[in-house]
């Protein structure tokens, strides 16, 4: 029998607007490793493990097989629409103007939906790399980071929201210096941004910064992403299974290192978005925000797992004339030209 984790017991965070969301979603990220069978596969799982919040993109190549998954679900009353919140983004490659109207046009096609409840612009500029490519790939026509193109492309996240297509949309892949050139600018602000948080890479000051301004932060890589693709591992990854401050409140509580990962990220305030195929997995992940939680000391504790690790460099996005990976970070505290 298959596990059911009720979903009004799991906690709640909540948006500007007010509306409540899930403290914990599913990932749909697994093309270099999974199928697209195998991740729709895992999305029906969930629905029926009692996920409430999935996150996908265009670029993950699956949508179309999730949107039979969400269809098939509400025809036979598994979940209704409105109990869903589900996210979605625009590839670099669909920033030119009336580009993300066509982008999000197919997403809502392909997954068999009249509108997202968010849409987030997947990285801050457009440079495009194929799905699949190997770290050493470069497109020459990448730029730097411009506050004037993103905003015009931010112009139409924002007409797609007052169309009612996108009930909320986000940032994705910022850092605080982009934050402050483009949040002044920004005729509505967003509601969500998407970052790269895990124990070893805690990204505290764009994570305050954030909740400063009431931007609710969404971590994704939450247990380091052991499945990431390779051209995301570099010598000097550190795994956070491995970390003795990890590892030692996993063995107080007599759980894996993945789930003291999940804890502190939901207890934390962002929300986590792990993936995986498998059923003990992903019913694990949310389970595991509703019982046992981590105690004030362990918290405390976790901050000590920092390793300014970043998994995700994002080095296929890099313009020439760039130094390395390090300036996509704008690490100075300046934005990078």
């Amino acid at each position: 029998m298959k596990e059911r984790i009720d979903p009004k017991k799991v906690p709640k965070r909540t948006l500007p607007s007010g509306e409540k969301i899930p403290c914990i979603g599913m990932g749909t990220f697994g093309s270099d490793r999974f199928t697209p069978e195998q991740v729709s596969g895992a999305v029906a799982g969930a629905i029926e493990a009692g996920y409430r919040l999935f996150d996908c993109a265009s670029v993950y190549q699956n949508e179309r097989l999730i949107g039979d998954v969400f269809n098939s679900a509400f025809k036979a009353g598994t979940v209704r629409r409105e109990d869903l919140f589900i996210m979605s983004k625009v590839w670099n490659d669909s920033h030119g103007e009336g580009d993300v109207l066509l982008s999000l046009a197919k997403t809502l096609k392909d997954l068999r939906l009249e509108y997202v409840d968010a849409y987030f612009v997947h990285w801050p500029f457009p440079n495009y790399h194929a799905p699949g490519c190997d770290g050493d790939s470069r497109n020459p026509d990448s730029k730097p980071f411009s506050v004037s193109r993103f905003i015009a492309t931010w112009r139409q996240m924002e007409r797609l929201h007052k169309a009612g297509l996108a009930r909320h949309v986000g940032f994705s892949n910022m850092t605080v210096p982009k934050l402050e050139a483009a949040l002044p600018q920004c005729e509505i602000r967003p509601s969500l941004i998407e970052m790269e948080m895990h124990p070893c890479f805690q990204q505290a000051d764009l994570f305050d910064y954030c909740l400063v301004e009431n931007i609710q932060p969404i971590g994704f890589c939450p247990i380091g992403s052991p499945t990431r693709p390779d051209r995301d591992k570099a010598e000097g990854d550190v795994s956070v299974f491995e970390v003795p401050e990890v590892v030692e409140i996993a063995k107080a509580h007599g759980v894996h290192p993945a789930v003291v990962c999940i804890k502190w990220a939901a207890q934390r305030g962002q929300i986590p978005i792990p993936f995986s195929i498998y059923e003990n997995e992903y019913a694990s992940n949310l389970r595991c925000v509703t019982e046992d939680p981590l105690t004030k000391k362990e918290m405390k504790a976790m901050k000590n797992a920092e390793r300014n690790n970043r998994l995700i460099k994002g080095q296929v996005f890099l313009w020439e004339g760039a130094a390395g990976w390090e300036d996509l970070w704008d690490l100075n505290g300046e934005i990078t030209k």
